[in-house]
């Protein structure tokens, strides 16, 4: 059995270097990225699935069905919420439709 400290020593190290990471990424890259932890987070909702799956049929207490569900729920409002946070980071790239091409809006311009 692994020792909890090795467990916490290796998250508290994957912690500062995922921050290290993303804090020296330039911001253009920020969406793409993104998406990119999107995809991964749907791994990580089939993982709770086959898991929590893995306790029912088990037979495994109830504890671990009812972390197995919060696992499965906080994954995917993490999927959720990351394809709404890129969806509104694409928007801002998109031009509006009411303004000219001088970049004035269209209601303004005189006649």
């Amino acid at each position: 059995m692994i020792s909890p400290f090795i467990l916490i020593a290796v998250f508290i190290v994957s912690t500062v270097l995922g921050y290290v990471i993303i804090r020296n990424v330039p911001s253009l890259l920020h969406t793409p990225l993104m998406s990119g932890m999107n995809a991964l987070s749907g791994v990580t909702i089939v993982g709770a699935i086959s898991t929590t799956g893995i306790s029912l049929l088990s037979g495994g207490g109830w504890l671990s069905q009812v972390a197995g569900m919060i696992a499965i729920a906080l994954a995917a409002v993490n999927v959720f919420g990351g394809f709404g946070v890129t969806h509104r980071m694409l928007m801002m790239f998109h031009k509006s439709k009411n303004r000219s091409p001088e970049g004035q809006n269209s209601a303004s311009r005189e006649v």
